[in-house]
């Protein structure tokens, strides 16, 4: 997945839910989709419409974004350590640092495009447009941000907010009688509806391109409760993340975000951020107050096909809890790890509409229902939403641990041949001297996975020694015994597929679904 922006130097190989609209006065300026400035156009029998007029209108108020920023350059040399070249490729300029050892830096400048909100100089773009970033992996900050128009007028910018969270930000530029454009409803778009991107790509100034809404509430792997996009095959490439995505009537129903490219460039699969979602962040950075967002207080995972065997339940419904935040509101509730929640404030729990999503648009403090299935069965808990920390708390999650000692496995047991043969896993009761040289904490309870059947299913679903099993089909397992107790059970019953909640390193665990060797 790529963003849709660009940033060149030499050094780089890349080139509240209110809308901003206001009442006018008689006379005033208008925005320049407002109704009745844009002529209802249909297609000709047999021929497409054209699109001139509309972008005429429009073009106006889509504006180019730059921003200026100093780059670390990354240092090469450590390719070349201790060898003779080391010292040969510092004094060319390829250490990162000078002679005195201070990091050097070189000028750089990124691309994007925005497009104004009022008359008076409010910009709508995304976060990471205004942000520093520099692909070669060094590190960068942004100094100064210029918004230039389609009639080349150049305007220094200045933050109003930002919201790394949904991705957007607004800019403040100081003009008056500005050309404009508003916010349409993106709720009422349809898969297959016209819609139009105008933009920066690669630099090139206000570029207009057409397609269709390909798909809806598309998740591309962002995770959260903004990973729900609008997916189009009108062109987008690096450059015009920030632009605008209009309908026929003018109205910007998206914000172009990313691309997915296996090239860097335009393949038809473009993603915009839905105008739903945008304008009450928009709106809340206008009026200078913190974007505030229900929180649960869990970690969940979706019920692919494999989790959802292993529980007997239907796949794309619900949500399985894999961990619960002390404190929080979940726990509060009465929520439980292994839960299943299938529906919040009578809002079902689907892939298209996502937990996240629903709690996150939930005002904090709001009192709710929750519907769970625990062992099989539906019961109602009812939460109060605490309201979401910073993303920087959130993403506090340590590594797997390097330790590359053995888990200590010799000839298998009884009960670890035993899942061998029917889990494809060799496993071990984790002691807690074992569980001091796996570097896990001393609070970790379950078995040690010390062998993989590579052509088993575990093997596939990419299992791997040192992995710790903590329960089997939500039963937890301390022993090997225990362990290969749970899996004859299952194969018992005559169940296809185990549920694994499994753990890596320091990494919080994990639900898979394992199916059983011979099914």
């Amino acid at each position: 997945m790529r963003y849709a922006y660009a940033i060149t130097a030499a050094l780089l190989a890349g080139g509240a839910t209110a809308t901003l609209t206001m009442q006018q006065p008689a006379g005033a300026q208008v925005a320049q989709n407002a109704p009745g400035t844009i002529a209802a156009a249909a297609p000709r029998p047999g021929a497409p419409m054209s699109f001139a007029d509309l972008a005429a209108r429009l073009q106006p108020a889509v504006v180019n974004i730059s921003t200026t920023q100093k780059v670390q350059v990354k240092s090469g040399a450590n390719a070349f350590a201790g060898t003779p070249f080391e010292e040969l490729f510092k004094r060319f300029g390829g250490g990162g640092t000078d002679d005195n050892g201070k990091p050097i830096t070189r000028e750089a400048t990124s691309l994007g495009s925005g497009f104004i909100v009022s008359p008076d100089g409010y910009v709508v773009t995304n976060n990471h447009v205004i942000s520093g970033g520099d692909p070669t992996g060094g590190s960068s900050v942004v100094s100064s941000i210029t918004v230039t128009l389609p009639d080349r007028k150049e305007y220094k910018a200045t933050i109003v907010g930002r919201d790394p969270a949904s991705d957007l930000a607004l800019l403040k530029i100081e003009a008056k009688d500005l050309p404009f454009v508003q916010f349409g409803d993106s709720t009422r778009a349809r898969v297959g509806d016209w819609v139009v991107a105008i933009g920066n790509p690669f630099g090139l100034g206000g570029t207009v391109t057409a397609g269709i809404v390909s798909a809806l509430h598309r998740s591309i792997g962002a995770s959260g409760a903004y990973d729900r996009y609008i997916q189009t095959d009108a062109s987008i490439n690096q450059g015009n993340s920030g632009g605008p995505m209009f309908d026929l009537q003018g109205n910007v129903i998206g914000i172009n975000t990313a691309i997915f490219s296996p090239t860097g460039g335009n393949v038809g699969i473009g993603f915009a951020i839905p105008a739903e979602e945008a304008k009450p962040i928009i709106e809340t950075l206008k009026s200078g107050n913190r974007i505030k967002r229900g929180y649960l207080g869990v970690g969940i995972q979706p019920m692919t096909e494999d989790i959802a065997a292993g529980l007997g339940l239907p796949k794309d419904r619900g949500e399985i809890v894999a961990r619960i935040e002390p404190g929080e509101a979940a726990a509060r509730g009465g929520v439980r790890q292994g839960d299943v929640i299938v529906k919040v404030n009578g809002q079902d729990v689907t892939p298209d509409n996502t937990l996240s999503y629903i709690v996150a648009k939930t005002p904090v403090g709001t009192k709710m229902p929750i519907e769970i299935i625990r062992e099989g069965q539906r019961k109602t808990l009812t939460v109060t939403l605490g309201e979401r920390p910073p993303e920087d708390q959130l993403a506090g999650v340590t590594n797997p641990s390097d330790d590359d000692s053995d888990s200590g496995s010799g000839a298998p047991t009884a009960p670890d041949q035993s899942t061998r043969n029917t889990l494809g896993l060799g496993l071990q009761t984790l002691t807690p001297d074992l569980a001091r040289r796996l570097g896990l904490p001393g609070t970790v309870r379950g078995v040690v996975i010390n062998y993989v059947d590579p052509s088993s299913d575990a093997g596939a679903q990419g299992f791997q020694p040192r992995d710790v099993i903590l329960q089997i089909d939500q039963t937890p397992v301390t022993t090997s015994q225990a362990a290969a107790a749970a899996v004859e059970a299952a194969r018992k019953a005559k169940k296809t597929t185990v549920l694994l909640f499994v753990q890596r390193g320091t990494n919080p665990p994990r639900y898979i679904g394992v199916k059983l060797k011979g099914n």
